[in-house]
């Protein structure tokens, strides 16, 4: 009985999912094509969505640690990634305007490709020619004082570990701009949704901020040492706050 009562839940969260980002698709589309001085109303599109979509299926997400966040200040955000549940918490818990780094894969997603491809930057990290070019673009993106999202285990994490080792490329970029790193946690995503399945089942995920890490004194052979801490800083946000 409870394989039949998830199976229609999972339908039901489909819909949920689809319907309401059809019904939302213009006004998450259209503000960030028209100007980036609009952009942020693209997000609150997608801050919509996602709270029908929290509310809906009896996923609440819990944000916490967002008064660290300063407002017109623009950070390079770095997040566990365990799940597809973490972008509803992600768009719920960032307050300001941000681009995220996307992989190309998500692109084939019905509808949620398409607003893929306008939100995000996309990279294709088997070529590292796409690499180069992302990261010149995120850099752009900070120029202009608009955050940017950044998954430094580069995917979704599939084993048992809290994290999985970074990527050097956002601390690179956090200190060629300047840009403090805030780091952030989702948590118990990939309880409710494991990664790699279409499995799912309603419960609560936390969403945490940490402290901004300044980066404005670091030279470029400091990257592991700023890698390294991220990473020490992440992994205590996820034991503090685990359930």
């Amino acid at each position: 009985m409870r394989k039949v009562l998830l199976k229609i839940y999972m339908v039901w969260v489909l819909l949920v999912f689809s319907i309401f980002m059809l019904l939302l698709l213009p006004l998450i589309v259209l503000p960030i094509l028209i100007s980036t001085h609009i952009g942020m109303g693209t997000f609150y599109g997608l801050k919509i969505w996602a709270w029908i979509f929290s509310k809906l299926n009896f996923i609440p997400y819990e944000i916490s640690g967002r008064e660290n966040i300063k407002k017109g200040q623009s950070y390079i955000y770095t997040c566990n990634h365990t799940s597809f549940l973490d972008a509803p918490g992600i768009a719920l818990g960032i307050p300001t305007q941000f681009r995220p780094l996307a992989k190309k894969e998500l692109l084939k997603i019905p509808v949620f490709g398409l607003i893929i491809r306008v939100v995000t930057i996309i990279v294709d990290r088997s070529s590292q020619e796409s690499r180069k070019k992302s990261l010149k673009v995120l850099k752009g993106i900070l120029s202009n004082n608009i955050s940017i999202l950044i998954f430094p285990e580069g995917t979704q994490n599939r084993t048992k570990e809290p994290l999985q080792p970074f990527f050097s490329g956002a601390f690179r970029t956090a200190i060629e701009t300047g840009t403090p790193i805030m780091p952030m946690v989702v948590i118990n995503a990939g309880k409710l949704m494991p990664p790699g399945t279409m499995s799912i089942k309603p419960g609560k995920i936390k969403v945490v901020f940490g402290e901004a890490i300044d980066c404005s004194g670091h030279t470029m052979t400091q990257v592991n040492e700023l890698k390294d801490h991220t990473f020490e800083v992440m992994s205590k946000l996820l034991e503090d706050n685990k359930f």
